[in-house]
């Protein structure tokens, strides 16, 4: 969790930084943090979109610029031609729905992570694709 810490650093998102990392056979496969597509204007540079319209958290995915940690990880993978089927996914926060219907498809069976996530639909899917969902403690230093 050290190093998805560290991948959430990244992140060009103002209102919560997520790192997530994909791991199979104790090898990392591909990394991600939530930020805006490459080439697009991050919000640490033009503000917030969800903060101007006042939407809360875990409401309205749709409604910003920056794709989520997870997302981009299954897309740098896809990008390389890294197969990450049976691999797991390392994520700072618990997926949102739009990500673990990514995961799913993508036949990511085991996701670990910190902190929670407001997406009750999100919950719901993991339990009817059987993903194996691992809540770590914080490393408190």
């Amino acid at each position: 969790m050290d190093i998805t810490h560290l991948v959430a650093k990244r992140s060009t998102c103002l209102r919560r930084q997520v790192g997530a990392i994909l791991v199979k056979d104790k090898r990392i496969l591909a990394t991600g943090y939530n930020g805006a597509p490459s080439g697009i204007a991050h919000c640490l540079d033009i503000g917030c979109l969800r903060e101007k319209k006042r939407i809360p958290s875990g409401e309205r995915h749709e409604l910003c610029k920056a794709s989520h940690a997870e997302q981009n990880a299954i897309v740098q993978a896809a990008t390389y031609g890294i197969p990450i089927k049976d691999s797991t996914l390392f994520c700072t926060n618990l997926p949102c729905s739009i990500c673990i219907k990514m995961i799913i498809n993508a036949g990511i069976k085991t996701v670990f992570y910190e902190d929670g996530y407001p997406d009750a639909l999100s919950e719901e899917l993991i339990k009817e694709a059987g993903i194996k969902l691992t809540k770590i403690q914080k490393n408190v230093k």
